[in-house]
């Protein structure tokens, strides 16, 4: 049997490692590429079509931010969970159960209105720190919200 673990001090965050890095590394070379294409691309552009190449990729560039933002933040009042498009926050009786299935993507933070969110802030392809943050987060959730006794 696992031994029991100990929440973290608060306020934590929880974000993922890979999915920064490749959001973020991919984000500036399409930055630099669309920059580089718009100086040297042929004669027959003309200066509005080297600023939308530029724009198209800070377009892509925006998308990468939105994917490499993800986090899942406890503090003293609740948790937030920042996913690709929506913002979550919730106060800690609100909060039931987190739960990270072997091959899903993040994990589920069930709520007491019914609802299920994914935590995307929390990777599930980062095996060891996935499950890691995943029973730091429940022992949170045991310690502050309204999940049920052991």
């Amino acid at each position: 049997m696992s031994e029991p673990v100990v929440p973290p001090p608060l306020p934590v965050t929880f974000r993922p490692r890979r999915g920064r890095i490749v959001a973020y590394s991919f984000a500036v070379i399409v930055v630099i590429g669309a920059v580089v294409m718009a100086l040297f691309i042929a004669e027959p552009f003309a200066l509005p079509d080297r600023i939308g190449i530029v724009l198209f990729g800070c377009g892509i560039a925006y998308i990468l931010h939105l994917l490499g933002r993800m986090k899942v933040v406890a503090d003293e009042e609740g948790i937030t969970l920042v996913n690709a498009l929506r913002t979550h926050r919730y106060s800690w009786p609100e909060v039931l159960e987190v739960t990270l299935l072997v091959g899903d993507p993040w994990p589920k933070i069930d709520f007491s209105d019914g609802r299920t969110i994914g935590a995307m802030g929390i990777q599930g392809g980062e095996k060891a720190r996935a499950r890691r943050q995943t029973s730091q987060l429940k022992a949170l959730i045991h310690a502050k919200g309204e999940a049920e006794e052991r």
